[in-house]
């Protein structure tokens, strides 16, 4: 997607690490306009019509998520990092590692949420390793529920987590894959 390759090049940053700081428009502060693009964007590469529910995690998924669920009319779910005393019931669990906070997190869902006759199309923002989406993969498994597709926003390709579920088969598309970030700059994969 043009318009999100524009906006990473001029407005993002490569801090040590290879971390790709993109919070002034996607993440932290975010810029609804190009979510609204994105989440279009995203409907042509998915049957949105048959879809049940947007899934993320929490938390800088949720505002892509909640206004592609709000475009394709159907409700928006995140798995959370923590149980919380207002979740009633069984839950569904996944632990994952998590790239951002260094640890190991557990993915939960509340059973009353997903289930078998729901039809998922999983959203996040950013990827790296892939563990999220792939907790995320595995509570719609959980649920007996049909996975539709995977949209990211943004992967960062050097780190394999996009490939790896490229190889699974699954129905997933990036909209901006970064190949390289360095000090030299960001290079995307169909450059």
């Amino acid at each position: 997607m043009q318009e999100l390759q524009e906006r990473i090049r001029k407005e993002g940053k490569v801090l040590p690490g290879n971390i790709i700081k993109v919070d002034g428009f996607l993440n932290h502060r975010v810029d609804t306009h190009l979510m609204s693009d994105i989440a279009d964007e995203f409907a042509k590469y998915f049957d949105i019509g048959s879809i049940t529910m947007v899934l993320t995690a929490e938390a800088s998924g949720i505002a892509l998520a909640t206004i592609c669920a709000q475009k394709y009319n159907v409700p928006m779910v995140f798995a959370k990092k923590a149980k919380s005393d207002n979740i009633e019931g069984g839950l569904y669990q996944s632990e994952i590692y998590s790239y951002t906070y260094k640890k190991k997190i557990t993915q939960i869902l509340s059973r009353e949420w997903m289930t078998a006759s729901d039809r998922v199309l999983i959203v996040d923002d950013f990827m790296a390793n892939g563990e999220a989406v792939r907790g995320l993969c595995d509570l719609v498994s959980q649920a007996g529920a049909e996975l539709i597709g995977i949209g990211i926003a943004v992967e960062k390709g050097f780190q394999g987590g996009g490939d790896r579920l490229r190889k699974m088969g699954l129905n997933y598309h990036a909209l901006a894959v970064i190949e390289k970030a360095d000090e030299n700059g960001i290079v995307f994969r169909e450059d």
